[in-house]
């Protein structure tokens, strides 16, 4: 399963993604992945969701940053979910280069039974229906 976390600009969508991290290293059984473009939410996450600064590996685009993930998934079987945070920041990611990632990120969650849960710069309603239905936004409180 792919999902989207959408959300204006200081909703809580790092809240969210931080929070849900580590709600599902307590419950789960596999690993979790943590992939950030800094290193300022070590001491947010529980230890053993594993945090991964990807402006470490030279991301750069859409095609680095699938096969990025690919790597982690072959790496480790067991990586039950992984969840990434402001990755835009490092990329651009418009409405097509979703659409895209979704395509090639719900192949291979299918077949590695993987979770990902991507953090992207857009509200709701900027975003096609059949993009709406792999969101969930966050509204600040």
């Amino acid at each position: 399963m792919v999902k989207f976390i959408l959300g204006a600009k200081g909703a809580g969508k790092t809240k969210w993604l931080i929070d849900n991290a580590n709600k599902d290293m307590k419950e789960g059984n596999g690993n979790i992945a943590f992939v950030d473009v800094d290193d300022n939410h070590i001491f947010s996450l529980n230890y053993n969701v594993r945090l991964i600064n990807a402006n470490e590996y030279n991301i750069d685009n859409l095609d680095s940053f699938y096969g990025f993930l690919c790597g982690l998934l072959g790496m480790d079987y067991d990586l039950e979910k992984i969840y990434v945070d402001g990755i835009y920041k490092v990329i651009n990611l418009g409405i097509e280069d979703i659409k895209n990632l979704h395509e090639k990120l719900n192949s291979i969650a299918e077949k590695t039974n993987t979770d990902f849960y991507i953090n992207v710069d857009f509200v709701a309603d900027e975003l096609p229906e059949e993009l709406k239905k792999v969101s969930e936004e966050v509204v600040a409180e």
